[in-house]
């Protein structure tokens, strides 16, 4: 099959964005997929050997991409429930406390109460840079909110910026 349709410039593609009404939430979908279940994989995953980094990929950013989703769809009280459930803890200090940053970051920022686990003081660890090659760790102890700080973990502004 060939390709019958009109190739858009960029700036065009903007330009549609721009113009597009946005549509209206729906909520009907519901959480599919919650920071209980990424923890879990997580948990699986440095079993098998996998490192910190990959968890960080995984189990917290792809967390934040499950809450925007839902965010996108049903707002933030509806985007919350993503972090209804305690993540276990995942036999990392470092991951068990991003999931506890992340959640406290969210909850602060779109302006839903933090959930009780995120609040335990043993999820923390002492200095964790994720996925931070040290040539940014400068900017990472200036940078790192304070939800991530508090809990031993420096990452830069650009750690949770999303395509």
């Amino acid at each position: 099959m060939v390709f019958q349709g009109e190739v858009l410039s960029v700036g065009a593609l903007l330009d549609a964005a721009r113009t597009t009404p946005e549509t209206a939430p729906n909520p009907s979908v519901g959480v599919r997929h919650t920071a209980a279940q990424n923890a879990e994989a997580c948990r699986t995953m440095l079993a098998a050997g996998e490192p910190l980094d990959t968890c960080w990929r995984f189990g917290i950013l792809q967390t934040l991409d499950d809450y925007t989703s839902v965010l996108r769809r049903g707002g933030p009280d509806l985007a919350a429930g993503v972090f209804t459930d305690e993540p276990p803890r995942t036999s990392a200090s470092e991951i068990d406390a991003a999931f506890a940053a992340l959640a406290a970051h969210l909850a602060e920022r779109d302006g839903w109460p933090t959930p009780s686990w995120a609040l335990d003081s043993s999820r923390r660890t002492n200095g964790w840079y994720p996925a931070v090659p040290a040539i940014f760790h400068a900017d990472a102890d200036r940078e790192s909110p304070e939800a991530f700080r508090r809990r031993g973990i420096l990452i830069t502004s650009r750690s949770l910026a999303r395509a």
